[in-house]
C-alpha cells in the first residue's frame, strides 16, 4: 500500500524502510522474508529501533517495560539470532543512541547501568548509563 503512494523524492525509501521493519537478518521475518543484503541499511537500522522501542515500552497495558540492561541483553541474543544486524546493533550502542533515547523517553527507573564492553568489544566505555 505505501509503495502505491506519490512520495517526493526525499522520502521514496519510506515503503521500504516501514514495510521492512519486521524483517530479519536470516530471511525468516515477514512480510517479504527479505535477508540482510536485500534490506537497506536504514531498513536495518528500522528494525532495531522498533525492537528496542518495544521492549522498552511502558505505555502498553499488555506488557511490562524492560530496563535498559534488559533490552539491550534481548537485542543481543537476536544478534546471535540472526534477528537484527549485528554491526548497526553494535553502531546503535557505541554512538550512544540508546542511551539518549533512554533519557528522553524511558522512566527513570528503566534506566539502568548497561556495560556495552558486552556488546561492543573493549574500550567502548561511553554511554553507559548511571547505575
Amino acid at each position: 500500500m505505501l509503495s502505491r503512494l506519490p512520495f517526493p523524492k526525499h522520502l521514496r525509501q519510506v515503503p521500504e524502510i516501514a514495510g521492512s521493519h519486521h524483517e530479519k537478518m536470516d530471511g525468516t521475518g515477514y512480510p517479504r522474508r527479505l535477508h540482510r543484503n536485500e534490506m537497506s541499511p536504514l531498513a536495518r537500522m528500522m528494525a532495531i529501533a522498533d525492537i528496542f522501542e518495544a521492549l522498552t515500552a511502558a505505555d502498553r497495558p499488555y506488557k511490562k517495560a524492560k530496563t535498559l540492561s534488559e533490552s539491550v541483553g534481548i537485542m543481543a541474543m537476536a544478534t546471535t539470532q540472526q534477528h537484527i544486524d549485528q554491526e548497526l546493533f553494535e553502531l546503535f550502542l557505541s554512538s550512544g543512541v540508546y542511551l539518549r533515547y533512554a533519557e528522553r523517553f524511558m522512566r527513570p527507573e528503566q534506566i539502568d547501568e548497561v556495560d556495552l564492553a558486552q556488546y561492543v568489544g573493549r574500550g567502548a566505555s561511553h554511554g553507559t548509563a548511571p547505575a
